[in-house]
């Protein structure tokens, strides 16, 4: 039986051996000039080896966006999240932009595995998780919303403008233009991680703006005219 277990946990290190190669060279030279066999020689094993583990490219692709997409499950079921609402959207933005390049590459890979019809029980399996994420994140903006925080607006509106916010700033860092104009990425990605953490934040009616500021102006008394 320890000899069983062994076995097992040797089979999964070598598992993520593979994924965390692929992922590597995916982002150095680019999923399409990667093979199966360019893997296995860098990892050092056979690629019939390989094969042991993933029956093609394709599987390699959704395994990596299915451990990231539970990486983010993971994160909305923290007890940081759960405890403390606010930490949401900053959680959710610098997991999403800690990494542009990877971001980038599994929303390739997702387009290519669709496209080609490749591996739909992985795919279900992609869009069940993704599903649930999308679930547990409404019901924390709709708790954000009955607090009074967030603008009373379908939880959608929310999320999708940060994932609109999120693809926006990938797509900045990737164009050859614009990622020469960002002289300090560092600092812009944490602006926008900022700005993030504000966008959708409940404001003040314009009848209760207009009182506050009445409120803060000095009285005039009549010995003052």
């Amino acid at each position: 039986m320890q000899k069983e277990s062994r076995k097992v946990r040797e089979f999964r290190r070598r598992e993520q051996e593979i994924l965390d190669t692929a992922l590597k060279l995916f982002l150095e030279q680019g999923e399409d000039s990667v093979t199966v066999e360019m893997i296995a020689d860098a990892v050092g094993i056979g690629k019939g080896t390989i094969y042991k583990h993933f029956k093609s490219k394709a599987e390699i692709y959704l395994r990596l966006m299915l451990d990231y997409e539970r990486e983010l499950n993971e994160l909305f079921h923290s007890d940081t999240v759960a405890s403390d609402k606010e930490a949401l959207s900053k959680a959710y933005f610098a997991f999403r932009m800690r990494d542009p390049q990877r971001y980038r590459l599994f929303d390739r890979l997702e387009e290519k595995v669709l496209k080609g019809h490749q591996v739909p029980e992985m795919v279900e399996q992609l869009h069940t998780i993704r599903a649930s994420n999308f679930e547990r994140l409404t019901r924390l903006i709709e708790g954000r919303i009955n607090e009074g925080k967030l603008e009373d607006v379908p939880p959608y509106f929310h999320y999708c403008a940060a994932w609109a916010l999120v693809h926006g700033a990938v797509a900045l860092y990737h164009s050859p233009f614009w990622s020469n104009v960002l002289e300090d990425q560092d600092g812009f990605f944490q602006f926008l991680m900022d700005i993030g953490v504000r966008m959708g934040n409940k404001r003040p009616k314009r009848e209760d703006a207009s009182q506050t500021l009445r409120a803060g102006a000095p009285k005039v008394l009549p010995d003052d005219v």
